[in-house]
């Protein structure tokens, strides 16, 4: 789990598990940006943009899929990235 928290997510599949925003669950699709404090998902012909604090996921990440709070992921995705273990 501590290398996903400091990977990169930008095109990696995702599925909203959990969301303060009961209309989040259940979304599926492609990261295809983030910043600090969201990630926005590319899903069909749609873009949504989800925060962070607000969400549990599911990803799929070196052939496995897991389920990350999306708190864990809050900072900037370089300084997160840059983050030692």
């Amino acid at each position: 789990m501590k290398n996903i928290i400091r990977d990169e997510l930008i095109g990696s599949s995702i599925e909203v598990i959990d969301s303060k925003n009961k209309s989040n669950i259940g979304l599926k699709g492609k990261i295809i940006d983030e910043t600090q404090k969201t990630l926005v998902i590319k899903a069909k012909n749609t873009k949504k943009r989800v925060f962070k604090d607000n969400i549990t996921f599911k990803i799929r990440y070196k052939g496995k899929e897991l389920a990350v709070r999306g708190s864990l992921l809050t900072g900037r995705p370089k300084e997160r990235i840059k983050k030692q273990p």
